[in-house]
């Protein structure tokens, strides 16, 4: 027999679950049963691989805490896994005993929770601990808590064991009828294959990379081009120049889905209005990013350059004081 213990905490010393679980492994090891166990937070980079753990096991212990609200984040990225990535055929053979120790108020409506999510998982869920922790030292030392704990674990062990059966629940009616993930059609091997590549950063980066490449492919074939755009807002700026400053300034403007930078340069007082060759690299002053809406909202006067950056519609890095200077230099009207 085969128990995999999955804790959900962060991995505190003075965490109780870890007390809890530590005691039902001690008491199912001595029941000679193979314990493996899963600290979620060690593997927060692989979570989606973790339900391939459960083809081997027999029953899991699902332990988290609540520290102030639910049963925490690595615990339900896991469950989401399991929903996802899972062999549910698998699930349905699988017991679970959950354990949920709270330092706050809410250590029922976790095991309540870690219940259901099984239930509807189409696994068989077990009777569980649940308890609140005031003092963890007084908690470890009381016999009757540990007695306690031992029994829950040999609970788990003769339902495990027995293979004891449970009643149907509404949980696992809704699942049949409503709860379905999208069709995909793979095989369990497919969806394996799958959760490991939703784990590799590496790979998940180059889709991300392709699909931006695609848009762009897209945006050309319906006839979006940096010719098209060559002249946006130049004519507004140079309509709108007042060389009344002394200083020469290069700014960079990234405008949202501009293909290339629009580059404001003003030397001896003449102002020069491009968008940047892919080709050629320009030193800015100030490098500017900035939306197409506040953008528009600039040019026709009902927002101001500084305002924009005060407010976080706009961002901006370099030269600040030089970055003062456009709303100087550049006067429009609402």
């Amino acid at each position: 027999m085969r128990i995999n213990i999955y804790y959900g905490g962060r991995g505190l010393l003075d965490d109780p679950t870890l007390y809890v679980v530590n005691k039902m492994q001690e008491v199912l090891t001595e029941l000679r049963v193979e314990v493996e166990r899963y600290n979620i937070h060690e593997y927060k980079n692989k979570i989606s691989t973790l339900p391939q753990t459960l083809k081997e096991a027999d029953g899991v212990i699902l332990a988290t805490t609540v520290e102030w609200l639910g049963i925490g984040g690595f615990m339900q990225q896991f469950l989401d896994a399991c929903w996802l990535y899972g062999d549910k055929q698998k699930l349905r053979s699988l017991y679970m005993q959950p354990v949920v120790m709270s330092t706050t108020y809410g250590e029922r409506d976790g095991a309540v929770t870690l219940e259901n999510s099984w239930d509807i998982l189409g696994g068989l869920p077990c009777d569980g601990i649940c308890a609140y922790v005031n003092d963890l030292v007084s908690f470890e030392m009381n016999e009757e808590y540990a007695l306690i704990i031992e029994k829950k674990a040999e609970s788990l062990y003769r339902a495990v064991s027995q293979k004891m059966k449970g009643l149907p629940t509404s949980n696992q009616a809704v699942t049949e009828t409503i709860l379905r993930t999208q069709p995909l059609d793979l095989t369990p091997q497919e969806t394996e294959q799958l959760s490991k590549y939703v784990a590799d950063d590496t790979y998940v980066k180059k889709q991300k990379e392709d699909i931006e490449e695609l848009a762009s492919m897209f945006k050309g074939m319906l006839g979006e081009s940096v010719k098209e755009e060559s002249n946006s807002y130049i004519v507004e700026l140079e309509s709108h120049f007042l060389p009344n400053a002394d200083e020469d300034a290069v700014y960079e403007l990234i405008i949202e889905d501009k293909k290339v930078p629009l580059i404001i340069e003003i030397k001896n007082k003449k102002l020069r209005c491009f968008y940047e060759p892919e080709e050629e690299t320009i030193h800015a002053d100030v490098h500017i990013r900035i939306s197409i809406s506040v953008m528009d909202q600039i040019v026709q006067g009902r927002m101001t350059f500084q305002r924009a950056f005060m407010t976080g519609e706009m961002t901006a890095k370099g030269n600040f004081k030089t970055l003062r200077m456009l709303d100087n230099v550049f006067v429009f009207e609402g």
